[in-house]
C-alpha cells in the first residue's frame, strides 16, 4: 500500500496524506473530500500530469486541480530555471534527501521528538513504533499516522510518559525523573507494545508500593482522618505504623490503636482518654502531660517511655487498665495514677517518684529497683509484687505489711 502527499494546485500549505487505493478515480474522490473541491487532474511538482496509477510512487508529492492547468510554484520555477546546475550539485541534494529520510520527527501530544528510524525499529521489532516505520516490499509494515503542517507524525499520547520509552529504545536503560509516575510509563509501554520494558516497570511499581506501605503515617494523615470521621463513628488505627509521628496536643479520645506501632511517637499533652492501646508499641514515646483516663493498655510496650505528669484518674470512676504492661525504665514522675490497674506489670527501674497511686492494683508487679519515693500508696494492692531494691523514701502514707504479702 502506497501513500502520497497532496496539495492544492499552486500551493504548498495544508497538505494531506492519502493512501493510494485501487484506481486513480478513487484517489481523486478522496482528494475532493479532503480539499472540498471537485478534483479532476493530478500533477507532479514539475507540472507533469498523472494519468495512470502506476506512475505514482510511495511518498510522492502531487498537486490536485479542479480542471485548470498546473500552476507552478516559485520554488518550482526557480528549480526549472536552474536546470543547467552541475551534476555534482544534484548528487549532493539526492544524498542529503536520502540522509534526511533516515530521521523521523514525532509530534506526541504537542511535543516534538526527533529520532532515527533505526532507533524505532531495531530494539523492539514487534512494537507499534517499529511497525509504523519499518519498510517491507510494499512499503511500511503498518500505515503511519497523519502528519502535521511541519511534517511530523501525529501521535495522540502523553509526551511525559513517551520520553522515557524513547530513551529506552535509544540506549536500553530505563531512566526517568522522580516526578514521573512509573504507572503512566507502564501504560504507554503496553500501548506501544514495548514488551521487554513491561516486567521492569511492574517490578518497580510493586517495590514502590511496598515502600509506601511501610512509611509511617504523619501528623497530617492523622489530622485528616480526624476531620473526615464523624464523631458518631469509631476511628480505627489498629495495626497502623505511626512511629516517630508528632501527635502532640491532639484530641485522640476513643481511638482504637490496638497493635499500632507508636515507637518514639510524640504525644505530649495529647488526650488519649478511653483509647484502646492494647499490645501497642509505645516504647520510648513522649507522653508527658497526656490525659489517659480509662485507657486500655493491656500488655502494651512502654519501655523507656516518658509519661511524666500524666493523668490516669477519671472523676467518673472508670479505671485505666494497664495489666501486664511493660514500663521498664519508664518515667512516670508526678503522674496521677489513682486506681490504675498495673497487675503483673513490669516496672523495673521505672521512675514513680511523687505519683498518686491510691488504690492502685500492683499485685504481682515487678517493681525491682523502682523509685517510689514520695508516692501515695494508700490502699494500693502490692500483694505478690517484687519490691527488691525498690525505694520508698518520704512516703506520704505508711505502707502496711498486708499490702505486700507474697
Amino acid at each position: 500500500m502506497k501513500r502520497v502527499i497532496l496539495f492544492k494546485n499552486g500551493t504548498e500549505v495544508d497538505g494531506k496524506v492519502l493512501l493510494v487505493t485501487h484506481s486513480l478515480e478513487d484517489l481523486l474522490t478522496s482528494a475532493s473530500s479532503k480539499f472540498s473541491i471537485v478534483a479532476k487532474r493530478l500533477f507532479t511538482a514539475k507540472g507533469g500530469e498523472i494519468d495512470d496509477l502506476k506512475l505514482i510512487r510511495d511518498d510522492d508529492i502531487l498537486y490536485v486541480s479542479a480542471g485548470e492547468n498546473f500552476i507552478p510554484l516559485a520554488s518550482t520555477q526557480s528549480s526549472i530555471s536552474s536546470n543547467t546546475a552541475p551534476a555534482a550539485t544534484s548528487n549532493k541534494v539526492q544524498t542529503c534527501n536520502k540522509l534526511n529520510s533516515e530521521w523521523v520527527t514525532l509530534n506526541v501530544g504537542g511535543k516534538y521528538f526527533t529520532t532515527s528510524r533505526s532507533t524505532l525499529t531495531t530494539k523492539e521489532p514487534m512494537s507499534m513504533l517499529s511497525r509504523m516505520f519499518a519498510e517491507g516490499e510494499n512499503g511500511f509494515l503498518m500505515t503511519p499516522s497523519n502528519v502535521d503542517k511541519n511534517g511530523a507524525y501525529l501521535i495522540d499520547r502523553s509526551p511525559t510518559y513517551f520520553e522515557p520509552l524513547l530513551n529506552y529504545l535509544r540506549n536500553g536503560q530505563l531512566i526517568f525523573d522522580n516526578n514521573v509516575n512509573p504507572e503512566g510509563v507502564l501504560e504507554e509501554a503496553r500501548f506501544f507494545g514495548i514488551e521487554s520494558l513491561v516486567p521492569q516497570l511492574e517490578a518497580l511499581i510493586q517495590s514502590s508500593q511496598r515502600s509506601r506501605d511501610n512509611v509511617p503515617l504523619t501528623r497530617r494523615d492523622v489530622v485528616n482522618a480526624l476531620i473526615l470521621t464523624p464523631y458518631t463513628a469509631e476511628l480505627r488505627f489498629q495495626g497502623v505504623n505511626l512511629a516517630g509521628s508528632d501527635l502532640s496536643r491532639l484530641d485522640l479520645r476513643y481511638i482504637n490503636f490496638k497493635y499500632a506501632c507508636l515507637h518514639g511517637c510524640r504525644m505530649v499533652g495529647a488526650n488519649l482518654s478511653w483509647c484502646c492501646l492494647e499490645r501497642a508499641d509505645l516504647s520510648h514515646a513522649q507522653l508527658e502531660g497526656a490525659q489517659l483516663l480509662g485507657v486500655k493498655m493491656l500488655c502494651a510496650n512502654l519501655e523507656g517511655a516518658n509519661l511524666r505528669g500524666c493523668n490516669f484518674e477519671d472523676p467518673a470512676g472508670s479505671r485505666a487498665n494497664m495489666e501486664g504492661v511493660n514500663l521498664k525504665g519508664a518515667n512516670l514522675e508526678g503522674s496521677n495514677m489513682a486506681g490504675v490497674n498495673l497487675r503483673v506489670a513490669t516496672l523495673k527501674n521505672a521512675n514513680l517518684q511523687n505519683c498518686d497511686l491510691r488504690a492502685a492494683v500492683l499485685a504481682g508487679a515487678d517493681l525491682e529497683n523502682c523509685d517510689l519515693s514520695g508516692s501515695d500508696l494508700h490502699e494500693a494492692n502490692l500483694r505478690g509484687a517484687n519490691l527488691k531494691d525498690a525505694a520508698f523514701e518520704l512516703m506520704l502514707t505508711p505502707l502496711h505489711m498486708s499490702q505486700t504479702i507474697r
